[in-house]
């Protein structure tokens, strides 16, 4: 996740603080992605230090008001013309797993694999009642729309690794492998 972009375009709406930032990012999300305004304040020190955005004073709280620099709206657009670059495959947790169970002695994979599907759809349930929720409502605003688009998003993944527990379970079957290597019983 690009904390640093993700702070970026805020501020193309117009300066602020931290706090409004993390904020204002946790409501474009849905608050999918947490942040801890711990985190904000140091990627801002990075960006102010790299010259993509400047202090602005303080606020009527006495918070420091960060804002856009000119070098930040170029880096914005940037970031926004290039695609995401999915270079080598990111190192996932379940998948680790489910290959190190495979050879484990006295670990069910399968019993592995049938955790992990009822934590997914429960989850994929979850993410279906949120989505019905902000559908309820009307999607008048960017805050709306951005919401609707991370839940759905976060729905695709847990349809994909629905798809993908099926796919290992069938494979497991397949080769009759249920206890850390053993085949048959």
């Amino acid at each position: 996740m690009s904390i640093r972009h993700g702070l970026l375009a805020l501020l193309a709406d117009g300066p602020c603080p931290a706090s409004r930032l993390r904020a204002g990012f946790e409501a474009r999300t849905g608050a999918a992605w947490p942040l801890d305004l711990g985190r904000v304040r140091a990627a801002l020190g990075r960006l102010e230090h790299d010259g993509l955005v400047t202090r602005e004073g303080v606020d009527e709280a006495g918070r420091v008001v960060y804002a856009l620099a000119e070098a930040g709206r170029a880096e914005l657009r940037a970031w926004y013309a290039r695609p995401v670059e999915r270079t080598g495959p990111p190192r996932d947790e379940l998948a680790i797993k489910l290959a190190l169970a495979v050879g484990t002695p006295g670990v069910d994979v399968r019993e592995v694999v049938d955790t992990q599907r009822r934590h997914v759809s429960e989850a994929l349930h979850d993410h279906v009642r949120r989505r019905a929720q902000v559908l309820a409502g009307p999607l008048g605003t960017p805050d709306e729309v951005a919401r609707l688009l991370v839940v759905e998003q976060l729905i695709c993944r847990a349809e994909a690794e629905s798809r993908w527990l099926d796919h290992c379970e069938a494979r497991l079957l397949r080769l009759d492998l249920h206890r850390g290597g053993e085949t048959g019983e």
